[in-house]
């Protein structure tokens, strides 16, 4: 299983920065170097003290200078690491940017590509190859059938609705069976995930202030939620439904359907057919 960065403490070489904090710094190192001198300054609080602002500007720089050392800090570190920066973070590790791939996705085939290293075939280097034979390959769940050498590696595609073209399928199919990745006793086969299709229908009350282009906007949005945190072997609940329809200016919402929670085992996807919203009127 990829590692989810998200659950990571922030690093503690990235700094907080605090304009006033590095002004209050610096006022203070002046007054002990005016009295090291001889020089009386008692006026560091006036915002027209020439001394004040010079400080200012100077701490300004300081923090733009802090601001940059952060910016190259999250540059090394694979879950901060963006554009040209994750390439090079990538390169380290053999994993080549794939042509249309996103930051997330190559961030997300990197950490496959560190656990599949060993040479014992695990689940996680399958999952690293098979994403990386086509950039379209979405999701990827490997696993062993009845305890034997069949070992099954299911795909969902970013399109065609989430459903595997044959070419995909057999880039998938190849990269996997090659010298080098596939175990000798592994019987490996690449099909599509199973997917069954859920209809969703609901009843959606506005507040009273809100434009109708917010429950126009609603399917859409709720289509792309699914698309973005759906997958081979997630659960479609109403709860869920329910949370992502509650947009800004949603008052209330009922979801009418599935009536029950959609449950499927871990090699089964879930693909959102019909959406039924009906504007039921507005209430506070």
């Amino acid at each position: 299983m990829s590692l989810d960065f998200s659950t990571l403490s922030a690093p503690a070489i990235i700094e907080t920065l605090d304009f006033e904090a590095v002004v209050d710094a610096l006022v203070a190192d002046v007054i002990v170097r005016f009295t090291a001198a001889g020089v009386d300054y008692d006026v560091g609080n006036l915002e027209t003290d020439p001394v004040k602002i010079i400080l200012e500007a100077a701490a300004y720089r300081e923090v733009l200078l802090r601001a940059r050392v952060n910016d190259a800090a999250r540059a090394n570190l694979v879950a901060f690491a963006t554009g040209s920066d994750l390439d090079h973070l990538a390169g380290f590790y053999d994993v080549i940017r794939l042509t249309g791939e996103t930051d997330e996705a190559l961030r997300s085939r990197v950490v496959l590509a560190i656990q599949g290293r060993s040479p014992a075939g695990p689940e996680e280097r399958y999952m690293f190859v098979a994403r990386s034979a086509d950039v379209r390959v979405k999701e990827v769940r490997v696993y062993r059938v009845d305890g034997g050498p069949n070992i099954r590696i299911a795909l969902l595609s970013s399109d065609n609705g989430g459903v595997p073209d044959a070419a995909m399928l057999a880039a998938v199919t190849s990269a996997v069976s090659a010298a080098g990745v596939r175990v000798v006793s592994d019987v490996v086969e690449v099909l599509a995930a199973t997917q069954v299709t859920s209809n969703i229908a609901a009843k959606v009350w506005l507040l009273p202030d809100t434009p109708m282009a917010v429950f126009d906007g609603l399917e859409a949005a709720l289509r792309a939620a699914w698309s973005a945190e759906g997958g081979i072997g997630f659960d479609l609940n109403s709860s869920w439904i329910a949370s992502k329809l509650h947009a800004v200016g949603v008052a209330k919402v009922e979801v009418t359907a599935p009536a029950a929670s959609v449950v499927v085992d871990g090699n089964t996807a879930i693909a959102i057919g019909t959406v039924a919203l009906t504007f039921s009127g507005r209430q506070r």
